[in-house]
C-alpha cells in the first residue's frame, strides 16, 4: 500500500517515504521538484494547481505531485535536480524529462499528448469546432484509407512532437469544409494557429513523410510560414448575372475598384438567415442591373478567405463606396434593414 501521501490543491505532496510507491502505482504522473525561495516556483504553484483541478475533475487518472526538494534532498540528487522548478514526468515508474509549457492550458494540453493517443479522430463538425476551440495551434490530417502509408508517417510525428495537437479526418465533407479541403486536396493536413484568427498553413510541398511533415510543422510553430488563404475556382459566368461572385482571387480588383459602389454579403452556404437573404439580394441585383457605377456581389466565406478583414458571423453584409483616385479605401458595416428597400 501506498504509505500516507498528503494533498494541497490537488497536488500530491510527496517524500522520501512515499516517492517510489506513488510514481509506480500509478501509470503517469508529473513531479515539480520545488525549492520554497524560488521566484519561478512561486508563480507556476498557481497555474500547476489548476492544471492538476483541471484534470481531476475530467476524470484523468494523470496525477501531479510536488517534492520541496530542500526538505526531501535525497530525491533531489537522485533525479539530479539542478535548478527550480524542475519537472519530471513519470511514466509507469520511469522519469523523463517535461517538455511542455508553465501555463494550466498547456501542461494539460502536454499531459493528455503524451498519455493519450497520438491523434483525436474528428467525425463530426461539433467535434471539429471543439477541437479548435480547446488548442491553440492544432494539425488536421485528412486521410482516407487508415492504414496506409501516409497515416502511419502522420501518427508518427504527432506521437513526436509534444506542444501541438494533432488531429485526423477519414471522411467528411462538412468536417472537411470547415478546414477549407475539398475532395480533391487528400491526402493532406492543414495546420492551424487560433490565436491568428484561426489562421490556416498549407504545406509546400505534397511530401508526407515523417520528415517533411515534422519540419513544416516546426516551421508553422516558429512563424516561419505565411497563412494560406482559400480562394474558391472562379466561374466563368461570375459577372453575367445580377448578383456578382467574388471569390479570394477577384475580391480586390472589384471590391477596391473606387470608381464603383459596391455592396458585397458574406454568406455560408448551410446559413439559414443567408437562405432566406438570397432572394432579397437577388431582387437587390436585378434592381441595379442597368447601373454601371453599382455591384450587387456575394462571396462564400466557407470557401475563401481575405487577409483583409475576419468575418465572424452570416450573413456579413459591407458596403464598398466609391471614392476620388486620391482618397483612402473605405469599408462600411451594413447593418439596417434586410430588405430591397
Amino acid at each position: 500500500a501506498i504509505p500516507e501521501v498528503q494533498e494541497e490543491e490537488n497536488v500530491l505532496i510527496l517524500t522520501n517515504d512515499n516517492f517510489d510507491a506513488v510514481v509506480t502505482e500509478n501509470q503517469h504522473v508529473l513531479v515539480e521538484f520545488y525549492a520554497p525561495w524560488c521566484g519561478h516556483c512561486k508563480a507556476l504553484a498557481p497555474e500547476y494547481a489548476k492544471a492538476a483541478t483541471s484534470l481531476k475533475e475530467e476524470g484523468s487518472a494523470v496525477k501531479l505531485a510536488k517534492v520541496d526538494a530542500t526538505v526531501q534532498s535525497e530525491l533531489g540528487s537522485r533525479f539530479k535536480v539542478q535548478g527550480y522548478p524542475t519537472l519530471k514526468f513519470f511514466k509507469g515508474g520511469k522519469a523523463l524529462e517535461y517538455g511542455g509549457g508553465r501555463q494550466a492550458a498547456d501542461i494539460v494540453s502536454w499531459l493528455k499528448k503524451k498519455t493519450g493517443p497520438p491523434t483525436v479522430p474528428l467525425t463530426t463538425a461539433d467535434e471539429a469546432q471543439k477541437f479548435k476551440d480547446d488548442n491553440e495551434v492544432l494539425v488536421v490530417g485528412f486521410f482516407p484509407d487508415e492504414k496506409s502509408d501516409h497515416m502511419v508517417n502522420y501518427v508518427k510525428v504527432a506521437d513526436a512532437i509534444d506542444d501541438v495537437v494533432f488531429g485526423v479526418i477519414h471522411s467528411a465533407d462538412r468536417v472537411m469544409e470547415f478546414f477549407g479541403l475539398a475532395e480533391s486536396d487528400i491526402p493532406s493536413y492543414r495546420i492551424i494557429k487560433m490565436s491568428e484568427n484561426m489562421a490556416k498553413f498549407k504545406p509546400d510541398s505534397p511530401d508526407l513523410t515523417t520528415e517533411a511533415i515534422s519540419a513544416f510543422t516546426s516551421k508553422v510553430v516558429d512563424g516561419k510560414v505565411d497563412r494560406h488563404l482559400m480562394s474558391a475556382e472562379l466561374p466563368e459566368d461570375w459577372n453575367k448575372n445580377p448578383v456578382t461572385v467574388l471569390v479570394g482571387s477577384n475580391f480586390q480588383d472589384v471590391a477596391y475598384d473606387k470608381k464603383k459602389k459596391v455592396f458585397v454579403e458574406f454568406y455560408a452556404p448551410w446559413c439559414g438567415h443567408c437562405k432566406s437573404l438570397a432572394p432579397i439580394w437577388e431582387k437587390l441585383g436585378e434592381k441595379y442591373t442597368d447601373a454601371d457605377d453599382v455591384v450587387v456581389a456575394k462571396m462564400d466565406s466557407t470557401a475563401n478567405e481575405l487577409s483583409l478583414f475576419e468575418i465572424s458571423g452570416f450573413p456579413t453584409l459591407k458596403f464598398f463606396p466609391a471614392v476620388g483616385d486620391d482618397e483612402e479605401q473605405r469599408v462600411i458595416d451594413y447593418d439596417g434593414d434586410r430588405t430591397v428597400d
